[in-house]
C-alpha cells in the first residue's frame, strides 16, 4: 500500500473513532431526536455521513478509472498529505454549511441501522480507494462546492474532517439533549 494511502486510512480510522465514541455517548434511545426542528438528530448526522461516504465512493471510481485510462502513472511523492491539508474552516463549526440536497438525511432510520450503512459505505469507498493505490491521485482533480479544486487525496482527508466536523456536532446534539427543557422525548 502507498505511503499516502495508508496514511490518510490510518487518519478515516482515528475520525471513525471520535466519531464512534461521540455516539456512544448519547443514549440509544435519544439518538434519534432532533434537538431543534431545524436540527439534524445523531442518527440524521449519521445517515448523512453515509449518504455522502457512498456518493464519494461512486465519484472516486469514475475518477480513478479515467485516470487509468487516460495512462495516470504512479505517485512518486510520500510526503503527508494531512499535514498539508488545511481543515480550520470545515472544522470550524461556528459556520454554518448546508449539505447538498443529494446528502442530507431522507428517512426516519435509526442510529443502529444508519451506522450500519456508514460501514458499509466506508468499506465501499476503502474498497475504491485501493483500486488507486500507487497511482498519482494528486493528478486526479475534482471542484468541491465550498472548498473549490481539491485532488483525491484532498479528497480522501476531506472525507475524515467532514467526520471529524459532524463528530463535533454530535457532542453538540448530546449536550442540547442533555439540558432540553422540558427533556425531549419520543424518537
Amino acid at each position: 500500500m502507498h505511503a499516502r494511502i495508508k496514511e490518510l486510512f490510518d487518519y478515516l480510522d482515528v475520525q471513525r473513532e471520535g466519531l464512534r465514541a461521540a455516539v456512544e455517548s448519547i443514549p440509544e434511545g435519544r439518538r434519534e431526536l432532533q434537538p431543534a426542528p431545524d436540527r439534524w438528530s445523531v442518527a440524521g448526522v449519521i445517515e448523512h455521513l453515509a449518504l455522502l461516504e457512498a456518493r464519494l465512493a461512486g465519484l472516486f471510481k469514475k475518477r480513478i478509472a479515467e485516470g487509468r485510462a487516460a495512462g495516470l502513472g504512479p505517485d512518486t511523492e510520500t510526503s503527508s498529505v494531512i499535514a498539508s491539508r488545511d481543515v480550520a474552516i470545515l472544522l470550524d463549526r461556528t459556520r454554518r454549511l448546508t449539505a447538498p440536497e443529494v446528502v442530507q438525511p431522507k428517512t426516519n432510520m435509526d442510529a443502529a441501522s444508519a451506522w450500519r450503512a456508514l460501514e458499509q459505505a466506508r468499506e465501499g469507498l476503502r474498497s475504491t480507494i485501493l483500486e488507486g493505490d500507487g497511482l498519482a491521485l494528486n493528478e486526479i482533480v475534482h471542484p468541491h462546492l465550498v472548498f473549490g479544486p481539491m485532488d483525491l487525496y484532498k479528497w480522501i482527508a476531506f472525507v475524515g474532517g467532514h467526520e471529524a466536523r459532524h463528530t463535533a456536532q454530535i457532542r453538540e446534539i448530546g449536550a442540547l439533549l442533555a439540558t432540553a427543557d422540558p427533556p425531549l422525548r419520543g424518537g
